[in-house]
């Protein structure tokens, strides 16, 4: 018999599954050929799901630290261990960080934020992902919304701004060469051209982390040519300050700063101008900079300024706030105000120097920062030096093994939950297919045991009363039973965003951006750019050991200096200020020439783990963490030049 039920995972499609297990007991998932977006496909990444609930490094039972070496407890004992922790750290709660990370979605899982600020615990805030973009398109609209994707069908002209389609968004990828089949043109903008790329029918070749010179680039000639109707200009604020930064370079210098030539700008701009109209997709890989958030900003004015904003195959698509499709105000019940905020990119500095009071605690749910958070290594080291960890997790990740406890949880298809997504307007309820191994535990349940023990209790609603209550939204009309009967729903969402240019400020104006900030020059000893890019077969840190390639396979352009001192396929060392780390070179034709690319979340614990060598800091706005501005160089393996920290 075929389940119908949701993919959870940290991923825009939010696919509608068909779940069924064939005549030889093998897990068997496909796209729901009944949902309207889904389509009937889904990724790789869902397709090797059934090997993480099956694998033999799954661990299923709690365990606790015991004299160095990891021993099997009962639940009620691992339990009533957080709880004497806890309890002795209620009169200082903020001592307690909760680290939510989002490795998997829905509305459960926001009980964990819920619980966490009853107790009064610190959390972090900022992002790993996309917080520089988020905050840019809320400071520019007071919102966060895009079209309706499907109305990419309506678009004449694609932009496509950096976006790995085939690896991160497989429906937005059909939807892209759907569109091309109706005659509209895909332009990809990017400091790479190779698969991935939704077959752009023209690409321009970028400079990493300079796309807001590109878009103000296109907006200087809008205006030299008189081409923005003052009705737009009406709608902002912002205009002078920001006509001055648009102008405080010239074309030339901006095609200097970009390393395009002035045909490619002229190409953007026949995009945005003729034919149109032009919708504009923006990758999450040109937020991830120091000026990421800047970045976006720009190209969300390119995308206002030339009138494409408010209309039917216009628009720009980042990623939505799914929280409107649901309601979750009873999640947010504690201000946020009243707690203590900690920047996630910098968790390894704030766990080492945070003192008002310092942390004693922390509860991680979701998330394996020690690999995915910058300058990995004393990040560990900052974790390993709290006096009580907690890791829920299914797997004895890079953060895992340094915990005090660990805490089995369940997996997707193993779960009951609701899901919206981050780009398309449907919500989703997902029915668990499966019994979970062992004694591995929802999150969810975890907590809401966990709050029976606390004095005085946490007490959590059941979770049927959480699902009633995230329904209860202008956007939905429909009850939990005929959610559950249905199993999808379509929000009663606007299909275009911002029509008559209405935004969501008190003043109901677009905010330009007053600053265009210089992009900092490469340090001599550190040429290269290091971009450590999405997977096709597993999100971020999510791979099975077995899967792991060591040494980490990097690529150069086939014109990067270094090949003059190294060949394709051997083993280099890859190096920051940070310390060094073995990798094996290949070559990739179009990579820009001053890029060493790699694909993002080996583990360190098996030779891997490409974020120690990242230097924790913060974009421009958002608290988001500027991957993308670390620069390395390749060093052959008998030839180590020091500079770095071993």
């Amino acid at each position: 018999m075929k389940s119908i039920t949701a993919c959870t995972m940290d991923c825009p499609d939010s696919c509608s599954l068909l779940v069924w297990k064939d005549t030889k007991g093998s897990i068997q998932i496909r796209g729901n050929p009944d949902h309207p977006f889904t389509a009937g496909f889904c990724c790789a990444k869902i397709r090797k799901l059934p090997l993480r609930l099956k694998s033999p490094h799954r661990i299923v039972h709690p365990m606790v630290r015991h004299k160095g070496d990891w021993k099997v407890i009962s639940w009620d004992e691992a339990l009533d261990i957080c709880a004497t922790k806890i309890n002795a750290l209620r009169k200082e709660p903020s001592s307690i960080l909760h680290f939510h990370g989002e490795g998997a979605k829905g509305v459960l899982k926001q009980a964990n934020k819920l619980f966490f600020s009853i107790l009064g615990a610190s959390r972090t805030k900022g992002s790993l992902c996309d917080a520089a973009g988020f905050i840019a398109t809320l400071m520019d609209c007071g919102s966060r919304f895009s079209n309706d994707i499907e109305d990419l069908l309506n678009a004449r002209q694609i932009i496509n701004w950096g976006k790995d389609l085939d690896r991160s968004s497989v429906h937005t990828a059909a939807l892209v060469r759907k569109a091309q089949k109706r005659g509209a043109r895909m332009l990809t903008i990017a400091p790479y051209m190779h698969e991935g790329r939704a077959d752009a029918d023209s690409h321009i070749r970028i400079r990493p982390g300079t796309d807001r010179f590109l878009a103000a680039a296109v907006i200087q000639l809008l205006i030299q040519q008189d081409l923005i109707p003052k009705n737009i200009v009406a709608r902002t604020n912002h205009w002078d300050a920001f006509c001055r930064e648009i102008f405080s370079y010239t074309l030339k210098e901006i095609g200097d700063v970009c390393q395009v030539r002035r045909e490619d700008i002229d190409h953007l701009f026949d995009f945005y101008v003729h034919n149109g109209p032009a919708a504009t997709i923006v990758g999450t890989g040109l937020q991830r900079y120091l000026y990421g958030g800047e970045n976006v900003r720009f190209i969300n004015a390119l995308t206002l300024l030339s009138g494409n904003l408010g209309c039917s195959g216009g628009g720009f698509y980042f990623h939505e706030h799914a929280l409107t499709s649901l309601n979750y105000d009873w999640a947010s019940s504690i201000a946020r105000s009243a707690r203590r905020a900690l920047p996630m990119p910098m968790i390894g500095q704030v766990l080492r120097e945070t003192d008002t009071p310092p942390i004693s605690m922390v509860w991680v749910n979701g998330s394996n920062f020690v690999n995915q958070a910058a300058d990995s290594i004393n990040t560990a080291r900052s974790f390993e030096q709290v006096p009580f960890k907690v890791v829920v997790d299914a797997f004895m990740t890079d953060t895992a093994q340094r915990a005090d406890l660990f805490l089995p949880s369940t997996l997707m298809l193993e779960q009951e939950d609701i899901v919206a997504s981050y780009l398309h307007h449907y919500v989703h309820y997902v029915e668990p297919v499966f019994k979970a191994p062992g004694e591995a535990k929802s999150d969810f349940w975890i907590l809401r045991e966990l709050g029976k023990r606390l004095t005085p209790p946490i007490v959590l609603d059941d979770k049927e009363t959480y699902f009633r209550s995230s329904l209860d939204t202008p956007y939905l009309n429909i009850s939990l039973e005929e959610l559950k009967a249905a199993k999808f729903v379509r929000t009663k969402r606007e299909r275009l965003a911002y029509q008559d240019l209405i935004f969501d400020h008190p003043d109901g104006k677009y905010r330009l951006p007053k600053a265009l900030h210089a992009e900092p020059d490469p340090p001599e000893e550190f040429p290269f750019r290091l971009l450590s890019l999405i997977r096709k077969e597993a999100m971020h840190s999510q791979i099975l050991p077995e899967d792991h390639k060591l040494p980490i396979d990097v690529w150069v352009s086939s014109d990067n200096t270094v090949l003059k001192e190294m060949a394709p396929e051997d083993k280099v060392w890859l190096v920051s200020i940070l310390g060094r780390v073995l990798v094996q070179l290949h070559t990739l034709e179009g990579l820009h020439p001053k890029v060493v690319l790699a694909r993002r979340g080996t583990w360190m614990k098996l030779g891997g783990g490409l974020n120690q060598l990242v230097e924790a800091t913060l974009s421009d706005i958002g608290n988001g963490a500027p991957f993308y501005s670390q620069y390395v160089r390749l060093e052959k393996t008998q030839n180590h030049k020091g500079g770095a920290k071993e």
